[in-house]
């Protein structure tokens, strides 16, 4: 009797019943605030710290701030000044063929190493470890690293030289037309790793059963990767572009310990001139105007793609 009294109470509570406990209200109120209180100091530190240097850097671009900040505004003097300038206009330069090697290599070069991998190899995850390696490398060990390689005193030249092959050269750390080639050699070799990853782990979520029908039907493996495999791999495509623009753009370390912006100003990049402009010639103004530039490259560069994806899949 004693069991079916406590059994009946019991569920009286859980229904709502009169042997039901009345939570006080604030308890209520606070589990529902309690994960925006959680997310509140990361949102005000990102606010602070991301948005809000943004803005103030935005508002130095626009006045004529030297060695320490100046507020009083100067209009477009510093954009004036910053499109006047050679030596942008040669990073912009540098920029748009190392962007365009890198990224365009990198992917052919993640690609067809995850294809590779695909194929059930014995040695799958210790060549995938060796491929991934380099990715946990940083950029200035990367560029220190292929600094040595690619000097001609001591490096790929010299060993070639070693073996009898007098007359070969490879000179490009120093050719001021092949300089910002060692820099895309440099960033593909890091980052090819991980682009391999990504498109490794986008093979894999493939339905199996779609290839084998088209085996079926006496399609090709060529024609099964270019009809089939390689279109189902377009937001792996567009995640890929999106990390590889924004390595591509902000390239600062990798170029500072490669070529130092050399020689001269030959494989300058606007990281790099921004740098110079804004603490070595201490001049924040036109340091600044750079940065803003910057940001809108990579805006001007990934949101026409995010809008077009997100348009696409609302169509489907």
């Amino acid at each position: 009797m004693e069991e079916n009294r406590m059994h009946a109470v019991t569920q009286s509570a859980a229904a709502g019943g009169p042997f039901a406990t009345v939570r006080p209200a604030w308890i209520d109120r606070l589990q529902a605030w309690l994960p925006r209180l959680v997310l509140a100091p990361t949102l005000a530190c990102a606010i602070l710290f991301i948005y809000g240097f943004i803005a103030w850097t935005a508002v130095l671009s626009f006045t004529h701030s030297r060695l320490l900040p100046s507020y009083e505004f100067a209009g477009f003097d510093q954009y004036q000044l910053l499109f006047g300038n050679d030596r942008w206009w040669l990073a912009l330069q540098n920029l748009a063929v190392f962007g365009i090697c890198f990224i365009v290599i990198c992917l052919l070069v993640g690609l067809f190493l995850a294809i590779l991998l695909d194929q059930r190899i014995r040695t799958e995850g210790l060549i995938r470890s060796i491929y991934l390696y380099p990715m946990a490398l940083s950029f200035i060990v990367t560029g220190t690293a292929w600094k040595w390689i690619l000097n001609p005193e001591f490096g790929v030249e010299k060993l070639a030289h070693d073996f009898g092959f007098m007359n070969f050269k490879f000179d490009w750390l120093i050719d001021p037309k092949m300089a910002i080639y060692t820099v895309v050699v440099a960033g593909v070799w890091q980052s090819s790793g991980f682009v391999m990853a990504l498109f490794l782990a986008g093979l894999r979520g493939i339905d199996s059963s779609i290839i084998k029908a088209a085996q079926v039907d006496g399609a090709s493996m060529f024609t099964i990767y270019r009809r089939i495999i390689i279109p189902s791999l377009r937001p792996v495509f567009f995640s890929c572009f999106m990390i590889l623009a924004h390595i591509a753009i902000k390239s600062f370390d990798l170029v500072m310990a490669l070529t130092g912006g050399g020689p001269g100003f030959a494989s300058d990049l606007p990281a790099t001139f921004m740098y110079a402009f804004t603490f070595n010639r201490s001049q924040i103004g036109l340091g600044a105007a750079s940065a803003m530039m910057m940001m809108m490259i990579v805006v001007a560069v990934i949101v026409p793609f995010m809008y077009s994806e997100v348009r696409r899949s609302r169509d489907v």
